[in-house]
């Protein structure tokens, strides 16, 4: 499998392609002794985890049109979503990572393909707020969680976009119980039993 995948899917240019190219080398090489992403996903690396992460881009800039966004990536592990996001060209990324392997290969694949993303290796919960647009995360915690973890950076107009499994309505309904929104869904492109949630009109009950 390659780059082909994403570009069946998605209308990319030649330098973004290079760029993640130039990602999944990268990946590849340093997966053995940091073991960034689970070893029976990388036969399935740009499905499983690069067009997961890139079909959020064209429903992203759908309803957001060309404007340069801030975006909090939660989670980022490997640096799916984020990552992946702004080598694709959607603003300025900021990668929330804990763990401090993963962060330094963000790091890396940031200033290999001279990224617009700056990495923090820390808690969310110690991050210093700022201004964002979007919250993005994958298969980082449940969506109360991420709510809460966010709460501060979450403006009138934050956005929060999230790659989610089966039970993302199960998850919802216990985020309900503290939190009003509005709730958009979309179809996954790579697994039919999941879905991509744009959380908008975020409000803290």
């Amino acid at each position: 499998m390659s780059i082909d995948i994403i570009k069946a899917h998605l209308d990319v240019s030649r330098e973004t392609c290079d760029s993640l190219e130039k990602y999944a080398a990268l990946l590849q090489k340093w997966q053995p002794a940091k073991n960034l992403i689970a070893n029976s996903t990388l036969p399935d690396l740009w499905e499983r985890h690069f067009l997961d992460s890139a079909q959020l881009y064209p429903l992203i800039r759908k309803i957001h049109g060309e404007r340069e966004l801030t975006y909090l990536d939660i989670g980022s592990g490997a640096g799916f979503p984020g990552l992946v996001l702004s080598a694709m060209g959607l603003g300025q990324a900021h990668m929330v990572e804990s763990n401090h392997k993963k962060a330094i290969f963000m790091g890396q694949v940031a200033r290999s393909n001279k990224l617009q993303a700056k990495v923090h290796n820390e808690r969310i919960e110690d991050l210093d707020v700022f201004p964002v647009d979007l919250i993005t995360s994958r298969a980082c915690a449940t969506i109360e969680k991420l709510l809460d973890w966010t709460r501060p950076f979450i403006g009138e107009a934050t956005e929060m976009w999230l790659l989610k499994g089966a039970i993302a309505d199960d998850e919802l309904t216990l985020a309900k119980k503290s939190w009003t929104m509005e709730i958009e869904r979309f179809e996954s492109l790579t697994d039919s039993s999941g879905v991509i949630l744009r959380l908008y009109n975020i409000k803290n009950i």
